[in-house]
C-alpha cells in the first residue's frame, strides 16, 4: 500500500503534464480518465516519494488560492461546497473548468494548475459503470411499452403544471401514505445533485442523472431494471419531458449545462436531434421544455449573476428568453426575447462601461394556456441598471409568434449580483436597488375557481403567492405573503394545485434568512384559490438527533422546503432541506407520513448511494409506487445520489388457528 502510494506521488509532476495537455481537449475518454502513472524502478525514487508524501498535495493550494472564497462559503456564494466537489466525477470538474460555469474563474489557471486542483478534488481514478452490465433489463423487459397514458410529461405532470395525480394515475390512495415502506433504492456513482424529474409512461420511468451525463429508461414493473441508456459528453440539468410529435413518434426531451436541448426516441434512446438554445455564452437551460402540438417551448436562463459582482467582469450583456422550436427538426421558429439587446449606461468609475438593461431570466417551466393561445413563464432579477419592467414578471407569451401579450412585474429595481451580496462597493455593483434577487422560480399554475373562471398563480421567492386573471391582462385578483423571502427563501422550486387548494412550500435555507419577528417559517401552506385564505400551515422544526448532527449540515437551521411539492389524490408530498420526505392530508394539514432520507442506502444496482437534500423537483408516483430523488449539492446542502421508490406495506393475513 505504501509502496503504491509512494509510485503515485513520485510520479505526480510528469502525470499533471499529461493531465494539463488533456484539459486542453474536449475532456479525456474513460481510460484516460482511469489511466495509471508510470511505475519507478529504483528505491531511490520510492525514498523520494516517502518524504513528498509528507508535503501538501499540490493541489490544494491552488484550491485554497483560487476556489475556496466561493466553495467555502456555498450558502453566501450559491457555489457547491467542498464535500460536494470531492464527490464529483473528474469530468464534471474538466467540464465546469474548460467550458462550464467556471471557465471565467479559472482563465487564469493554468493546464497544470486546473489538473492539480482536479486531483486534489477527486483523484485520476476512472468512475466505474460496471453496474450497468448488471442492472440492464433481460431481453424480454428491455422493450420500452409506450402504449399506456403517460403518468409524468413534464416538470407540471401536465400542460398547466397543476403537479396533481389521481389515485388512478398514481396507483395510490390518501389512506396509502400512512401506510408506506421502502421498496428498492438505485444508486448513481459520482452524483451530487439528483435535480432532475423523471417523465412516467406506463412501466418505464425516464430520468436524466445530470452528474452521470447520462438518461436512462427504468423499467419499474417489477424488480426494477434499466431498458436503455443515453450518454453524452455534456453534463445534462433540466427535467425530462414526455410527447408525441406529429408523425406519431414518442420522444423525450431535455436540456444540458451548455443550454442544448436533446430529443430522444423514447421507445430506443437514439438521439432524434440536439439543438443549441443559448443566446449568450453564459446562457442556461434550468426549466424542463414543455412539448406542445408540433413545438417544444424551452425556457432560458443565465448565469451572469454569479460573475457580474466582479470588478474584472464586464457586466451585463445576457438576459432570458423563451425560444420555440420545430418538434420534428428542432430547428428554431421564434424567440421571446425578456427585454432588448443591452446597451452602455453609464461609466462605472475606472473608465469602463456598465451594460443595461439585462437580467430576467427564466428557470422555470412553461404552464401551456391552449384556450387562449398563450404560455406562461416567471422571469427573475436584473443583473445591471436599469432594471426592466420584465424583470421580477410574469409573461404571457403567444404561442404562434412569440409576443409579449401581457406582463405583471411584482418586484421592481430588484437588480441583483451574488457578488454584491457580500461587497455591495464593487464597481459592478447598483447604485440603488431593492437587491433582493427575488425571482419567480416557481413553475406558473393555470388553475381555475369555482365559479369556474382561471386565475394564473405564481410563486414568488419574496414569499409570495399571487394571483392574477388572465382575462384581463393579468390583472391582481389576490396575493397572500409568507414572511420577506430571501435570495434562497420564500417559495423557490414550485407550488402543486388539487383543485381547490394551491400547495405553496416555503424555504429558509439558513437561520439569516428568517425575519426576526418570525413571519418567514419553513414549511408547506395551504392556500385557498378563490380567495387566497391560509387552510393550514405546517412549520418545519429541525432534528439533530443520532446521527443527523454529524450528517446534515446546518441540522438545526437548514430545514426548508425548498423543491416542488407533488399532490397524489387528496395527499400532498413534499421534501425538505434536511432530508426528509413528508406526505399530508391536502384537506387537514395532518403528517401521513415522514421518512428520513439523509442517510446510507443498500441498491439494487449495487452502487454505494445515500440520500441528503430533497430539492427542485425529484417527487413522481405511477404504478403504486412513490419515487423521490434525494441529494442536492449546491448552496451548502447535502449532496446524496439515491432516487427511492416507496409502496404501500402488504396487508397481513389475518391469524388463523387450527381446528
Amino acid at each position: 500500500m505504501l509502496a503504491k502510494a509512494a509510485i503515485r506521488t513520485v510520479a505526480y509532476s510528469a502525470w499533471t503534464v499529461l493531465i494539463g495537455a488533456l484539459t486542453l481537449s474536449c475532456g479525456p475518454t474513460q481510460a484516460q480518465e482511469g489511466a495509471k502513472p508510470p511505475v519507478a524502478a529504483d528505491s531511490a525514487a520510492l525514498a523520494r516519494a516517502q518524504a513528498a508524501m509528507e508535503t501538501p498535495h499540490p493541489g490544494k493550494a491552488v484550491y485554497e488560492q483560487s476556489c475556496a472564497a466561493c466553495h467555502a462559503h456555498p450558502e453566501a456564494t450559491r457555489a457547491p461546497a467542498l464535500d460536494a466537489l470531492k464527490a464529483m466525477r473528474y469530468q464534471t470538474i474538466l467540464y465546469a473548468l474548460n467550458e462550464g460555469k467556471m471557465k471565467v474563474q479559472a482563465s487564469a489557471l493554468s493546464a497544470t494548475q486546473k489538473a492539480a486542483v482536479i486531483d486534489y478534488l477527486v483523484g485520476r481514478e476512472a468512475t466505474s459503470d460496471e453496474w450497468l452490465t448488471t442492472a440492464m433489463c433481460s431481453p424480454e423487459r428491455r422493450k420500452v411499452n409506450l402504449d399506456a397514458p403517460a403518468t409524468v410529461t413534464g416538470f407540471g405532470f401536465d400542460p398547466k403544471n397543476h403537479r396533481h395525480l389521481t389515485a388512478a394515475q398514481a396507483g395510490l390512495r390518501t389512506a396509502d401514505m400512512r401506510n408506506l415502506e421502502l421498496a428498492w433504492a438505485m444508486g448513481f456513482p459520482k452524483a451530487t445533485q439528483m435535480r432532475s424529474q423523471p417523465a412516467i409512461v406506463g412501466t418505464t420511468l425516464f430520468l436524466p442523472v445530470a452528474d452521470a451525463q447520462r438518461a436512462f429508461a427504468i423499467d419499474i414493473s417489477g424488480p426494477p431494471c434499466v431498458q436503455w441508456v443515453y450518454s453524452h459528453e455534456t453534463p445534462l440539468r433540466t427535467g425530462a419531458a414526455f410527447g408525441q410529435l406529429p408523425n406519431g413518434r414518442k420522444v423525450v426531451v431535455f436540456s444540458d449545462v451548455a443550454s442544448k436541448v436533446h430529443m430522444l426516441d423514447a421507445a430506443t434512446g437514439q438521439l432524434l436531434w440536439l439543438q443549441a438554445v443559448g443566446l449568450y455564452p453564459l446562457s442556461l437551460t434550468t426549466g424542463t421544455p414543455a412539448i406542445h402540438g408540433d413545438r417544444v417551448y424551452v425556457p432560458i436562463s443565465q448565469y451572469e449573476i454569479s460573475l457580474g459582482g466582479n470588478d474584472n467582469h464586464e457586466c451585463c450583456r445576457t438576459h432570458g428568453a423563451v425560444t420555440a422550436l420545430d418538434a420534428i427538426t428542432g430547428k428554431p421558429i421564434w424567440t421571446a426575447h425578456t427585454m432588448e439587446e443591452a446597451k452602455p449606461v453609464r461609466d462605472r468609475g475606472d473608465g469602463k462601461m456598465i451594460y443595461g438593461p439585462s437580467g430576467a431570466p427564466i428557470w422555470n417551466s412553461p404552464a401551456i394556456d391552449a384556450k387562449r393561445g398563450v404560455l406562461y413563464v416567471g422571469t427573475g432579477e436584473a443583473t445591471s441598471e436599469p432594471a426592466a419592467p420584465t424583470t421580477d414578471a410574469i409573461l404571457a407569451i403567444d404561442l404562434k409568434d412569440g409576443r409579449i401579450r401581457w406582463s405583471f412585474q411584482a418586484t421592481e429595481n430588484d437588480i441583483f449580483l451574488t457578488g454584491c451580496a457580500r461587497n455591495r462597493n464593487g464597481l459592478n455593483c447598483p447604485k440603488s436597488s431593492v437587491h433582493r434577487d427575488v425571482d419567480f422560480g416557481a413553475s406558473v399554475i393555470v388553475a381555475q375557481r369555482a365559479d369556474g373562471s382561471d386565475v394564473i398563480l405564481a410563486g414568488q421567492k419574496s414569499g409570495t403567492v399571487w394571483a392574477l386573471d388572465p382575462d384581463r391582462n393579468g390583472k391582481l385578483v389576490w396575493r397572500q405573503d409568507f414572511g420577506e423571502g430571501s435570495p434562497l427563501g420564500g417559495i423557490h422550486w414550485g407550488m402543486a394545485y388539487d383543485g381547490t387548494r394551491v400547495f405553496a412550500p416555503i424555504n429558509r435555507p439558513y437561520a439569516s434568512a428568517a425575519k426576526a419577528d418570525g413571519s418567514q417559517k419553513p414549511g408547506l401552506n395551504a392556500v385557498r384559490v378563490d380567495t387566497g385564505a391560509v387552510e393550514w400551515t405546517y412549520t418545519a422544526t429541525p432534528d439533530c438527533s443520532g446521527k443527523r448532527a454529524e450528517l446534515v449540515k446546518a441540522c438545526a437551521t437548514n430545514i426548508g422546503f425548498s423543491g416542488a411539492p407533488t399532490v397524489i389524490d387528496g395527499a400532498v408530498v413534499s421534501g425538505s432541506l434536511d432530508g426528509f420526505l413528508h406526505a399530508f392530508d391536502a384537506k387537514t394539514g395532518e403528517l401521513l407520513y415522514k421518512f428520513d432520507t439523509a442517510r446510507g442506502f443498500d441498491t439494487f444496482n449495487g452502487v454505494t448511494a445515500s440520500g441528503g437534500a430533497i430539492d427542485n423537483a425529484t417527487i413522481v408516483a405511477a404504478n403504486g409506487m412513490l419515487f423521490v430523488s434525494s441529494g442536492y449539492g449546491l448552496f451548502g446542502q447535502m449532496p446524496g445520489n439515491v432516487l427511492l421508490a416507496f409502496k404501500p406495506k402488504a396487508k397481513q393475513a389475518p391469524a388463523t388457528t387450527s381446528p
